[in-house]
């Protein structure tokens, strides 16, 4: 979304929308959408939405596919919106990062392999003024369980969030790869409360590749997470 001042403070808008690009031999369009035509809430925190991975560069370069034929390429967008709503009540503070690399924790797990509890927590740490910790559960949990590691970024000390307000932030958890750097790392921004205090990923990985030595992952049974906090925002 762009020029949003006209929408006034605490709006949100619910659009249903499909991203294409021509196949300009055949005159026919590759279409992207949300599974079920699933709608998206845009905001004044997230103004985006869309797919990491539309089509393969391989594909898209190769003439004989008709995406990019003369060095001309042609994308389009059909939106549908559904819905526009002013929130009422309550007031968002962003807390500035100066750097994102100030707000990076690394979490050095030794001996992993050896790991029996379920779950496993880092020493706490802070960005923007608010205390976090990882949660990792090496067997997994949920849809994960006994087949990937599961990790979430969560809330370390609630009695400084009232039962109504609640924290926006937007972060990067990662497994660095210890050789070639080709780390595994999920992004997400969400929010958080009292009643729901951490995020993450149930999947995280599929253990069977995280064991690999080649992955490194896990070298001399010494695993290494990483936290990086990009952005964080509280709404009373």
């Amino acid at each position: 979304m762009v020029d949003t001042s006209s929408l006034g403070l605490g709006w949100e808008v619910y659009v249903i929308f499909r991203l294409f690009v021509l196949d300009q031999n055949k005159d026919e369009f590759l279409i992207l959408q949300d599974a079920m035509g699933k709608e998206r809430r845009f905001h004044v925190l997230k103004l985006e939405w869309g797919f990491d991975q539309f089509i393969p560069l391989e594909e898209f370069n190769d003439a004989s596919n008709g995406y990019l034929v003369g060095d001309t390429c042609v994308f389009g967008a059909e939106v549908l919106v559904k819905e526009r709503n002013k929130c009422k009540g309550e007031c968002l503070f962003l807390a500035k990062l100066t750097s994102a690399s100030n707000y990076k924790h690394v979490w050095k797990i030794e001996n992993f392999s050896k790991l029996e509890a379920k779950l496993y927590e880092s020493e706490v740490f802070v960005a923007g003024n608010q205390k976090w910790k990882i949660k990792l559960y090496p067997k997994g949990q949920g849809v994960g369980r006994g087949s990937h590691i599961s990790v979430y970024l969560a809330l370390a000390d609630l009695s400084t969030i009232t039962r109504d307000s609640k924290i926006y932030v937007h972060f990067t958890l990662r497994i660095r790869d210890q050789v070639l750097s080709k780390h595994n790392e999920k992004k997400a921004s969400t929010w958080l409360s009292t009643s729901s205090e951490d995020w993450g990923w149930s999947t995280f990985v599929e253990l069977s590749y995280f064991n690999k030595a080649e992955n490194g992952f896990l070298m001399n049974d010494v695993c290494i997470v990483e936290a990086e906090v990009l952005r964080i925002s509280k709404a009373l």
